[in-house]
């Protein structure tokens, strides 16, 4: 019984003790750790944009030559690069209307 009341005691008192070390911190801002972030926000963001008019200028010249032989698998698949490329180049406007 003694060793449990012990053990409890300790417990106890670790735990008042970490409880009186905690500090408050007074920052002056929080620009200093979000602007990294902002930044690579900012890069993946444009990069994603630039992959997605590549794809999309490349879909557009591979939909105008299925469109030429009259391929419809060939097309079917252009469109549905078109529609991606384009939601790939959007997506920066659409993010910034959102609030992102």
């Amino acid at each position: 019984m003694r060793k449990k009341v012990l053990t409890v005691t300790a417990i106890v008192s670790g735990i008042y003790v970490a409880a009186l070390w905690v500090i408050t911190s007074h920052a002056a801002g929080t620009e200093v750790v979000t602007q990294p972030l902002d930044n690579l926000k900012t890069l993946v963001i444009a990069v994603i944009g630039a992959v997605g008019l590549i794809i999309l200028a490349k879909n557009i010249m591979e939909f105008a030559q299925a469109y030429q032989n009259q391929d419809s698998s060939s097309m079917n698949s252009a469109l549905k690069g078109i529609v991606a490329g384009t939601i790939m180049a959007m997506i920066s406007p659409v993010l910034s209307f959102l609030g992102f």
